[in-house]
C-alpha cells in the first residue's frame, strides 16, 4: 500500500462517520427539492401544503446536523492523523541517524507543514467520493421526473467533470513544486539561524539574506501558477455551471408546456440542476486532495530512507578494542575514508589527527556507528558493531561533539538522557559540576533558564557521554574550553585507569602528545599509527598541527 493509502486509512473509525454524515446530508439535499416541489404544486392547486413545508424544515435541520458532525469528525481525524504522522516521521528520522540526505530546514517543513497537508488524505478521499453523489442522484431523479431533463443535465455535467479533471492534474504538479521550493528556502534559513553569530561577526548579513531568499522568486512563480490554475478552473466552472441550469430550464419549459411535468417538477428540476452543476464549486475539495497527495509524497521520501538496523549480539568481555577492517565511507560521490584498516587497543587514549577534510569526524562517526561504511567492518572487542543490540551498543559507546545539542527538561536530564547513572559523578569528572552548582536550581534548573557559554555546553556534552562503558568518542569536544579546564579534562581522560578506550579527535598537539597512540589520517587514508613522539619525526606530521582545522 502506498504512503498516501496508509495515511488515508489512519482516520479509522472517524472516516465512516465522515462518510455517513456526508451521505445523510446528501440524501437530505436530494430529497429537499422533491418536497419543495410538492409544496409548490400544493400552492398552485390550492391544496394544503403545510405538511410538505414541515418535512422541508426537518430535512434542512438534518442537513445542518450532518454538516456539524462532518466538520467535527473531519477536524478530529486530521488532527489525530497529523499527530500520528509527525510522531512517525520524527521516530523514523531519529532511527536513520545523521546521514539522512535531507537538510534540517527541509525536514522541519516536511514534518510540520507537509505532514498537516498529508493528514487531509482520508477526509479528502471521502469528500471527493461523496461529491459524486449529488450529480449522480440529481441525474437519477431527473430521469424519474423527465428523461429529457436528464439528457440536458448530463451533457452539462460532463463538461464540469472535464474541468475538474484538468484542474486536479495541474494542481498536483504545481503544489508539489511549491513544496519543494519551500523546503529549499527553509533549509537555507535553518543553516543561517544556526550560524547567526558567525554571520554577524563576519558582516555578511546582506549576502546571507540574498542566499536564503534566492529561491523566493521561484516560490512566487509557483504560487502564482497555483492561483492561475485555480482561477482558470473557477472561471471555466462558472461558465459551465450556468449552462447546465439553462439547459435544464429550457428542457423543463418545453416539458411543462407539453404537460409532461408540473410546476413543482420544474422547480425540483432546477434545484437538481443547481445541485449537480455545483460540482464545479468542488475545486477546493480537489485542491485539498492534491495537497494531501503532495504532502504524502514528501513524507514518503523521508520514510523511504532506511533506518539503522541493529542485531541481537551482546558484547563479550573486553576493554574497548576497536578494529577497522577495509573501511570505506562515501559522502555523496566523495570518498571520505578510503580502505582504512587499523586495530586500536582497548583501554587506551587514542588521538586522531589530520588536516581539514582528512576524515577524522567520519572515523569517529563510524566508530560510534552514527554512520555505516559503504564497505568494510568495524568490530568492538571482536563483535561487529552492526550486529549489536541497540541498548548494548549505546551503553558501550558514548559520543561528545564540538557543538553538542542539549535536550531534556533540566540540566540533569541533559546529562542523564533518561538513563540510570550518577549524573553528578559524570559532571564532576568533566568539570561541569562547578558551573551547574551555581545555577539557580542546580541540576534541576530548566535548560531554557540555564544560560551557558560554548565551553559550558561542551562540558555538559562530555558529561552526557561520560558513562560509556567501552568507548568514549570525543569529536573535537574540548575545542571551546579554556586551557586550564581542557588540561584538567585531558588529565582525567588519560588517567582513566584503562577500563575503556578514549578516541579523541583533535587538532591540538598537546592532546596528541598526551595520548597513548596517535592515528594520522591524510585525505581519507591511514598515513601513520604510533606514539606522538615517533610520528613527530616526520615533518609532514608536524605540518598537520600548523595547518590543521
Amino acid at each position: 500500500m502506498t504512503t498516501f493509502g496508509v495515511i488515508a486509512r489512519r482516520g479509522g473509525r472517524l472516516l465512516p462517520v465522515i462518510g455517513v454524515s456526508a451521505l445523510v446530508g446528501t440524501a437530505s439535499a436530494l430529497a429537499l427539492p422533491v418536497v419543495l416541489g410538492k409544496a409548490v404544486d400544493a400552492i398552485v392547486t390550492g391544496s394544503p401544503g403545510s405538511t410538505w413545508l414541515v418535512v422541508a424544515g426537518l430535512l434542512i435541520a438534518v442537513g445542518i446536523v450532518s454538516d456539524l458532525v462532518d466538520s467535527f469528525a473531519g477536524v478530529a481525524c486530521v488532527a489525530g492523523t497529523t499527530a500520528w504522522l509527525r510522531e512517525r516521521l520524527v521516530r523514523h528520522l531519529l532511527a536513520t541517524g545523521p546521514d539522512r540526505g535531507f537538510d534540517t530546514g527541509d525536514l522541519v517543513t516536511r514534518v510540520s507543514g507537509n505532514a498537516a497537508d498529508a493528514a487531509q488524505a482520508g477526509p479528502a478521499v471521502v469528500t471527493v467520493w461523496m461529491a459524486v453523489l449529488p450529480p449522480v442522484g440529481s441525474l437519477v431523479l431527473l430521469v424519474v421526473i423527465d428523461p429529457w431533463l436528464a439528457a440536458a443535465f448530463l451533457g452539462g455535467v460532463a463538461l464540469v467533470a472535464l474541468v475538474l479533471r484538468a484542474f486536479t492534474r495541474r494542481t498536483a504538479q504545481v503544489i508539489t513544486s511549491y513544496q519543494q521550493v519551500q523546503g529549499r528556502i527553509a533549509a537555507r534559513l535553518a543553516e543561517s539561524l544556526a550560524g547567526v553569530r558567525t554571520i554577524a561577526a563576519a558582516g555578511t548579513l546582506c549576502e546571507e539574506k540574498r542566499r536564503v531568499l534566492h529561491d523566493l522568486p521561484a516560490l512566487h512563480n509557483q504560487g502564482m501558477a497555483s492561483w492561475r490554475v485555480l482561477s482558470r478552473s473557477t472561471a471555466q466552472a462558472a461558465v459551465v455551471g450556468p449552462l447546465v441550469t439553462v439547459a435544464v430550464l429550457a428542457a423543463g419549459g418545453v416539458s411543462l408546456l407539453n404537460g409532461r411535468i408540473t410546476p413543482g417538477d420544474l422547480f425540483a428540476a432546477l434545484q437538481y440542476a443547481v445541485l449537480g452543476a455545483g460540482l464545479g464549486s468542488m475545486t477546493s475539495v480537489f485542491s485539498r486532495l492534491a495537497r494531501a497527495k503532495a504532502g504524502a509524497s514528501r513524507a514518503a521520501e523521508v520514510l523511504d530512507v532506511e533506518p539503522i538496523g541493529y542485531g541481537h549480539l551482546w558484547l563479550p568481555e573486553g576493554k574497548g578494542r576497536l578494529e577497522f577492517k577495509n573501511v570505506t565511507v562515501y559522502k555523496g560521490e566523495t570518498k571520505v575514508l578510503d580502505d582504512v584498516t587499523v586495530t586500536l587497543p582497548g583501554g587506551k587514549s587514542i588521538a586522531v589527527v589530520g588536516r581539514s577534510g582528512a576524515g577524522k569526524s567520519t572515523l569517529a562517526a563510524v566508530a560510534a556507528r552514527l554512520t555505516d561504511p559503504a564497505s568494510g567492518h568495524v568490530l568492538l572487542d571482536d563483535a561487529p558493531l552492526k550486529y549489536l543490540t541497540h541498548d548494548e551498543l549505546r551503553m558501550a559507546v558514548g559520543c561528545a561533539f564540538e557543538r553538542p545539542v542539549l535536550v531534556g527538561g533540566t540540566v540533569a536530564d541533559a546529562i542523564g538522557m533518561g538513563r540510570e547513572g550518577d549524573v553528578q559523578t559524570a559532571a564532576r569528572a568533566t568539570h561541569a559540576h562547578e558551573f551547574v552548582s551555581r545555577l539557580p536550581r542546580g541540576y534541576g534548573t530548566p535548560l531554557i533558564e540555564a544560560p551557558m557559554s560554548g565551553g559550558e555546553a561542551q562540558r555538559l556534552g562530555l558529561a552526557r557521554a561520560w558513562n560509556a562503558e567501552r568507548v568514549l568518542v570525543l569529536d573535537d569536544a574540548t575545542s571551546s574550553l579554556d586551557m586550564v579546564t581542557e588540561m584538567q579534562i585531558g588529565r582525567t581522560l588519560t588517567e582513566d585507569h584503562g577500563h575503556r578506550t578514549r578516541l579523541i579527535i583533535t587538532h591540538r598537539v598537546a592532546t596528541a602528545a598526551n595520548a597513548d597512540l596517535v592515528v594520522w589520517l591524510d585525505s581519507g587514508r591511514l598515513r601513520g599509527v604510533g606514539p606522538h613522539v615517533v610520528l613527530w619525526r616526520d615533518p609532514a606530521y608536524q605540518d598537520v598541527f600548523g595547518a590543521a582545522e
